[in-house]
């Protein structure tokens, strides 16, 4: 696998990279992606109702900023303090657990007067590379159905309910169903030369966007490669007990024909203290299936992806990104766009 980056004309020139989903996942995506190339869309659910997101969602009234935060924070190329500004939360008072880059956002809000073009204006004064689009700027909320036939309404509801279950999720939907997604994000989906799903919990940050109105037609209707990231582990009150497979096809039941191509899963072991640590909250390394994969019609790439880091299993985001660039490279095919670019450069 090769670590070289590329100069800085490539990197302006660089595949044009959608990556829908949401989530501490998704923004650690990013943070690799973006030493690749400037031409970089995130796809962000706004499905979230809890923390200091659902507060300001319940108080004003408008979508939760926390993913789309955290997609922006990963992007941004601004001074060590304003980075620090972002992620401070506020331990005291009213705004105790508030972070103050979603103080920001919904103060851009107000003065925007739409969410959409608050996160615009905020891209810009961080200086973000590529773009952060919700997709979606209706007010939307996540049901999960059970295997059991149980219900419950509210994506922040869902762990505790689960628990109480102690059953599978069957599906989710989303309240209203089919909201309309935001013209940029269709777009953006439609000039892909790679799309990216995940990672990020399965249920409340992936899944999410594929039920807004055209978002999972518009992949299944692309020609990029369309490539499934797994998580590194189960989640609990989520997805405990699922194998690779058992993530596509949840996948493929809330999406459309042709939706993926590929997943590529981890291969890495993942540190023995950190196995214990996640044991205790019923979750475990995914188990990869290949002959399951293979049977629903998808390749299998398996790359050692995981952190050697910190207290979480994480992925690597420069090893994450340096696999999916190769991968790429691999598939893609040179067409030329009529505009002096090709997918591939020398």
């Amino acid at each position: 696998m090769s670590d070289t980056l590329p100069s800085l004309q490539q990197w302006e020139r660089g595949p044009k990279i959608v990556a829908v989903g949401g989530g501490t996942g998704l923004s650690t995506m990013l943070r690799g992606l973006k030493k690749y190339t400037k031409n970089l869309t995130a796809i962000v659910t706004v499905a979230d109702d809890g923390g200091g997101s659902g507060m300001l969602r319940r108080d004003i009234g408008m979508p939760p900023p926390g993913d789309i935060r955290h997609c922006m924070e990963a992007l941004a190329n601004t001074e060590p303090i304003m980075e620090k500004l972002l992620t401070y939360r506020f331990t005291e008072g009213s705004l105790s657990g508030q972070s103050f880059g979603n103080l920001i956002l919904a103060a851009l809000n107000g003065v925007t007067g739409s969410f959409e073009e608050a996160v615009s204006q905020m891209s810009q004064v961080l200086a973000i590379t590529g773009r952060v689009i919700p997709v979606t700027s209706a007010d939307v909320q996540l049901e999960a159905i059970f295997e059991n036939g149980a219900r419950v309404v509210g994506e922040s509801k869902i762990y505790h309910f689960k628990k109480e279950q102690d059953c599978r999720i069957s599906r989710v939907a989303l309240i209203p169903e089919r909201p309309a997604p935001l013209p940029a994000a269709l777009e953006a989906i439609r000039d892909a030369d790679l799309i990216l799903l995940g990672p990020g919990s399965l249920y409340t940050s992936v899944i999410p966007n594929l039920l807004v109105d055209g978002v999972a037609k518009a992949i299944a209707q692309s020609d990029a490669p369309k490539i499934y990231v797994c998580n590194i582990m189960t989640q609990d009150g989520e997805t405990e007990g699922y194998t690779a497979a058992d993530h596509l096809e949840a996948l493929l039941v809330h999406g459309e024909p042709g939706l993926l191509d590929l997943c590529l899963a981890n291969s890495a072991p993942v540190h023995p203290g950190l196995v214990e640590k996640y044991r205790v909250e019923d979750a475990a390394p995914l188990t990869v299936d290949r002959e399951r994969v293979a049977a629903m019609g998808l390749e299998l790439e398996e790359r050692p992806l995981a952190s050697d880091k910190g207290d979480f299993a994480r992925h690597d985001p420069d090893k994450l990104a340096a696999a999916l660039l190769e991968i790429y490279r691999q598939r893609a095919v040179r067409i030329f766009r009529g505009e002096r670019r090709y997918i591939l450069e020398e």
